[in-house]
């Protein structure tokens, strides 16, 4: 599901593949105790591996998903499309996300 690299003494995972590894409060969970587990610190992980509802911020996907990495102090790094992004709310919520160290939503161009 993902693989795992050492970074300047930081364990980083990066999930492979197009399939879907977050669609539920649940898969974060399930995803975040395998982590926690191996001692990674940080999650890479592109837009296609998250499920379209995350992005849709009235479902609460995001913010759930989130919180739970904040919980266990796992930075998530989240790589896409962000730069047409229509919703106002999605993009203010980038830009907030992108202000801290959490996590960051990174443009691939």
């Amino acid at each position: 599901m993902f693989t795992v690299s050492e970074i300047s003494g930081v364990k980083v995972a990066q999930i492979e593949g197009n399939t879907i590894a977050i669609s539920s409060v649940e898969d974060s969970t399930d995803l975040i105790g395998n982590l926690y587990f191996q001692g990674i610190q940080k999650l890479m992980i592109h837009q296609r591996n998250m499920a379209p509802e995350f992005f849709d911020l009235s479902t609460g996907l995001a913010g759930e998903v989130l919180q739970k990495f904040s919980n266990y102090g796992i930075q998530l790094i989240i790589t896409g499309d962000f730069e047409n992004v229509k919703s106002k709310s999605l993009r203010d919520f980038i830009r907030e996300s992108n202000r801290g160290t959490l996590v960051n939503f990174i443009s691939e161009s």
